[in-house]
């Protein structure tokens, strides 16, 4: 069973646990968060238990560090939503692992009472397909968001805007794997070791 949770990646000279976002669940911090090895320039990285961490958070974790912030959905180690906020409130998503992504949002009937007689007929078939070209279409955008969010943080990006849709555009077993990637392509410095997985 993969993770399901949030991967919180933030500058701060602090340890992120004690910003005031996490105030309300601060006494469910140390069974449920992980920090992991941080990124030289004092990027932060905390892994987070489905049921923590709120979407509303983010603004007051970019406004308690000062510097832009970004946060992956993750589900189950198979998708995951990255959502990144500048300091100055501009915003980006990207989802990860398009494949999955598609499968997972493709239109379905509305009279459809049972999954199993809809998976895998050409009728759903299409439907992914169409989703993933829908999905496709948005990587541009988003590999443009991604790249002026990494310029507002201060990092000398690391790749063009080829290799960041080629990254939008993988599929990992591990779609954590995969926001590493991204982050490591948009320029951030390597943590010291590998992000912690269970």
């Amino acid at each position: 069973m993969g993770f399901s949770g949030h991967v919180v990646v933030a500058r701060s000279e602090r340890p992120l646990p004690q910003a005031p976002v996490f105030d309300g669940v601060r006494d469910r911090l140390r069974d449920f968060v992980e920090e992991c090895a941080p990124r030289p320039g004092g990027w932060r990285t905390l892994r987070i238990d489905h049921g923590v961490w709120e979407d509303g958070r983010l603004p007051a974790l970019v406004a308690w560090t000062g510097a832009p912030a970004c946060v992956a959905e993750v589900s189950d180690s198979d998708t995951a939503l990255v959502t990144g906020l500048s300091a100055d409130g501009r915003r980006w998503q990207a989802w990860l692992n398009l494949d999955s992504v598609a499968a997972l949002l493709a239109e379905e009937p509305d009279d459809l009472d049972d999954m199993s007689l809809w998976a895998g007929t050409p009728e759903s078939d299409e439907a992914v397909r169409r989703k993933r070209a829908e999905l496709d279409a948005e990587v541009a955008g988003d590999a443009a968001g991604a790249l002026a969010w990494a310029a507002g943080a201060g990092v000398e990006t690391g790749a063009g805007q080829h290799r960041i849709e080629e990254i939008l555009r993988s599929n990992e077993t591990f779609v954590e794997d995969l926001f590493d990637a991204l982050l490591d392509g948009l320029g951030f410095p390597q943590a010291a070791s590998p992000s912690p997985r269970e």
